[in-house]
């Protein structure tokens, strides 16, 4: 285990300094936390098996020699490894629910949280949902968020990735949504069957080739698998815009986060009436496409995907 620095006391004495190692070391947040003090907070009060919400008054509460030699060795292990807290911990928040994450799955951040916890208002109306599509759900965090907020809808997770889909079952059974949540292994709509959706959701990849040799070395730590769309970042995206329709239900929608290749996607397809979604808490690059709008334009979608 390793040894506190002399002087180290408190819950507040661990938090600043790991936050100021994790500066001077020039680490890289944006898996969950943006700034190295609040890495710092939750990493301490993981080690202490403290809650993440704790009350600021214990923050000056001393630490027993064997908790301060727990919470060294995390905080240094964020600093030697490079993985994202989650991984270190095993926990990662979306849309305000805790889910468990391993290095299988990416860690949860995405904007799409805002939109779930409304549900989908108001660009969906609630009373006319009945089934969900989580395509490529690695963790499930989406699609069970979806099944939290709206407790009349079925949601089905689709994902390529066995070992993803033991994530998902994992939080499935945290939730206790066994008989709502459906597990499917599939490669985007390939085992989708017969079934159609009122929503499909997806954050699937979409890192160019360029950007993703550009990644900071905790991004690297995250399955590639998530992450890697093909050269423009486009390669999913294009059939889940040319396949979705087929699996939507007569005013049905397609919501897509694309992040940084929406520049691409709007520079292929000028004309397209792609809804880009604004976000309260920040974020961009989510659009929301009606299965009619899918289904006039796919012709397009199809010449796109001859040129891969």
């Amino acid at each position: 285990m390793a040894s506190s620095p002399e002087g180290l006391l408190t819950i507040q004495d661990f938090i600043r300094w790991g936050a100021s190692r994790f500066n001077a070391e020039g680490l890289f947040f944006g898996h969950g936390t943006d700034n190295a003090l609040d890495e710092a907070v939750q990493l301490v009060l993981h080690a202490l098996h403290l809650p993440p919400d704790l009350s600021a008054a214990y923050r000056e509460c001393r630490l027993t020699f064997p908790e301060r030699g727990a919470v060294c060795e995390l905080l240094e292990r964020r600093i030697n490894e490079r993985k994202p807290a989650a991984y270190l911990t095993n926990r990662a928040w979306f849309a305000g629910l805790e889910f468990y994450v391993n290095e299988d799955v990416l860690v949860p951040r995405s904007p799409l949280a805002e939109l779930v916890e409304a549900g989908f208002d108001p660009w969906v109306g609630s009373e006319g949902l009945h089934r969900i599509l989580d395509l490529g759900a690695g963790s499930g965090c989406i699609g069970i968020a979806c099944a939290v907020y709206l407790p009349e809808v079925e949601v089905d997770l689709a994902e390529i990735s066995p070992a993803a889909l033991e994530v998902a079952s994992i939080n499935r059974a945290r939730h206790h949504l066994e008989e709502r949540v459906q597990l499917l292994q599939s490669d985007l709509f390939e085992h989708i069957g017969d079934r159609h959706y009122d929503i499909i959701v997806s954050n699937p990849p979409y890192v160019s080739t360029a950007e993703l040799a550009t990644l900071p070395e905790e991004s690297r730590k995250e399955p590639e698998l998530g992450l890697a769309g093909g050269e423009t970042g486009l390669d999913l995206v294009l059939r889940i815009l040319r396949d979705a329709p087929t699996y939507l239900n007569e005013g049905g929608v397609l919501v897509v986060e694309v992040g940084n290749a929406a520049a691409e996607l709007e520079q292929r397809f000028p004309d397209l009436p792609f809804l880009w979604i604004e976000f309260e808490r920040g974020g961009e690059g989510v659009f929301l496409m009606q299965r009619d709008q899918l289904t006039e334009f796919n012709p397009l979608f199809e010449k796109e995907l001859e040129t891969l």
